[in-house]
């Protein structure tokens, strides 16, 4: 019984982080749309709301175990290009707890991609037979 809510428990823990850290962008954009043109990234307001975009509908396929493997490679396709851009420890060794940290959430999203949803979740919900048409028709 316990180990049927571990799906869940793990896919709370990784959407914890994009969905606050979306949110968080939507509320200082221009803060960071300044920053991603401090580095030299184009169109950095573009740019910005897809990553706000990924953040947030990843982080809600994968809270909610709905379509949760689109959802965890939207979240890698975010992460990938992030990690080597902004965090970057062969440029600058203060980066490496960041870049290691996002390896580790890639590493997780990667483990749910094969794991699955678990059968706490919205596409094990919407799986279920509907009972009601099975009592109707004996």
């Amino acid at each position: 019984m316990f180990a049927n809510y571990l799906p869940l428990a793990a896919r709370i823990c990784l959407a914890t982080i994009f969905l606050y850290a979306g949110t968080g962008k939507i509320f200082d954009f221009a803060g960071t749309q300044a920053t991603m043109a401090e580095r030299g990234l184009p169109l950095p307001g573009l740019l910005l709301l897809g990553n706000i975009v990924f953040q947030l509908v990843g982080g809600t396929l994968l809270l909610l175990g709905f379509k949760m493997r689109w959802g965890a490679l939207l979240l890698i396709l975010f992460l990938v290009p992030t990690t080597l851009v902004f965090h970057a420890f062969w440029a600058d060794p203060g980066e490496t707890t960041a870049f290691l940290k996002n390896l580790g959430l890639i590493g997780g999203l990667l483990m749910s991609m094969q794991v699955g949803p678990g059968p706490v979740s919205v596409e094990s919900l919407l799986a279920k037979p509907d009972r009601t048409q099975e009592t109707s028709s004996t």
